[in-house]
């Protein structure tokens, strides 16, 4: 790791030439909370969020969970960034490996009681956002354009999202004409986050249903109708006390998937995505359907130095039999 002063020049630079050129595509496309650094400098290991004119510094730097880092090193890389922006309103997270994560259970835990809320815009709907509270402000960024395109295909079908965290592609449906929405998400307090961001999206609750379930569970105990359209974008692990076992995404993405098209109506369409960096599609995952990867067209420019996710998009013919893989 260079030393703070070293690390803050060079991520000033970068800062400068990433707003000048970055700005002005987020006006031209009407995006307002975008990623404006990206790990781009390898021995600068952080990211910026802007979320409208707040700051939201990760610092990535690899400790294990018994490891004090230095803070005089996060303090001139913040500096840094005030300097480079003006922007005083400014939010640090320090993101663990994902083992130590595991470990400690520290991905379900509350970071804080800053109570730094506020309420941001995509795509002409509106989210509330935490920037200081917990791992993640309740918008993953990455996935902007995947809600879009989810969006765009939503309008009359019956709509699920699984592991809905806090509600943002269930409220881009809705709001593009879905005829229904389940959320299922296993916290309350994420599915009362996405309660709230339908209520400030004036979508009607009563056809927009939220529950709390472990997902696998809900699949296998599912016995409703069939969903024409399917979000999943599962957490890489999960070992919460609420549910039965653990959840590995690359144990049990196979399961995952097979529980999903039990509930799939004929020719519906699946979108399942997953941040695991070593993530290897099983062949065995929804034998028969097409499945093009999309992460081409879901990773948005902003997001250009990383890896956040990749996506495919599953579907099967309208009489009910997959079409051959492509």
């Amino acid at each position: 790791m260079i030393d703070p002063l070293r690390a803050a020049e060079m991520l000033g630079h970068r800062l400068t030439k990433n707003r000048r050129h970055l700005a002005r595509w987020a006006r031209r496309e009407q995006v307002t909370c975008w990623r404006l650094y990206d790990r781009d400098i390898p021995d600068v290991p952080i990211t910026v969020d802007d979320y409208e004119g707040a700051l939201v510094i990760a610092d990535c730097r690899r400790a294990r969970h018994d490891e004090v880092l230095d803070d005089g090193w996060l303090d001139a890389v913040a500096g840094a960034v005030r300097d480079a922006t003006g922007v005083v309103d400014l939010h640090h997270k320090t993101r663990r490996r994902m083992a130590d994560r595991h470990a400690t259970g520290a991905q379900y835990q509350r970071l804080g009681e800053g109570g730094a809320w506020r309420e941001v815009g995509e795509g002409g709907r509106r989210f509330l956002v935490n920037l200081s509270d917990y791992l993640d402000t309740g918008l993953f960024l990455d996935h902007r354009r995947t809600r879009a395109l989810v969006a765009a295909e939503a309008a009359g079908k019956r709509m699920l999202n699984l592991f809905a965290y806090t509600g943002a592609f269930t409220v881009h449906a809705a709001a593009a004409g879905a005829a229904t929405t389940m959320s299922v998400d296993l916290s309350n307090t994420y599915l009362d986050w996405a309660a709230e961001n339908l209520r400030r999206n004036r979508i009607d609750p009563r056809r927009h249903a939220l529950e709390r379930a472990d997902v696998l569970a809900w699949l296998n105990a599912y016995r409703g109708p069939r969903f024409d359209l399917v979000v999943v974008d599962p957490p890489t692990f999960s070992n919460s006390k609420k549910m039965q076992g653990s959840f590995d995404i690359l144990r049990d993405h196979v399961a995952l998937l097979a529980g999903v098209a039990r509930v799939a109506a004929p020719g519906a369409v699946i979108w399942f995505s997953t941040n695991h960096r070593g993530f290897a599609l099983d062949e065995r995952a929804l034998p028969g359907f097409a499945r093009p990867e999309r992460s081409h067209d879901t990773v948005p420019p902003d997001f250009g130095y990383s890896r956040p996710h990749r996506s495919w998009r599953f579907s099967a013919a309208a009489g009910g039999q997959p079409r051959p893989g492509g």
